[in-house]
């Protein structure tokens, strides 16, 4: 009765001890999965970063066009306002 016990507990420690290295594998191969996809968004991170900088610059850029092409023409206002007057199309009635 002794030895069935004692060989009942090794057996019990055996697929323990292979649960154990099963969850180990998955855990590993899980952390890899995620050390991968972390140095892809910080690829991802540096890239968008590069082009933040691109648009910041074209965007300046734009600006002092725009500043450029207000001075060259600027805007003319007549001095007094000019009222027309609109003829209505509805014949007048007598």
């Amino acid at each position: 009765m002794f030895k069935k016990t004692l060989v009942g507990l090794g057996l019990m420690v055996v697929a323990g001890l292979a649960l154990t290295a099963c969850q180990d594998t998955k855990a590993r191969e899980e952390n890899e999965q995620l050390k991968a996809h972390v140095l892809q968004l910080q690829k991802d991170t540096g890239e968008l970063g590069n082009r933040i900088d691109v648009l910041t610059k074209e965007n300046t850029d734009l600006k002092a066009e725009i500043e450029r092409m207000k001075k060259k023409h600027p805007a003319k206002k007549s001095a007094t306002p000019k009222h027309h007057r609109t003829k209505s199309t509805t014949p007048a009635s007598n």
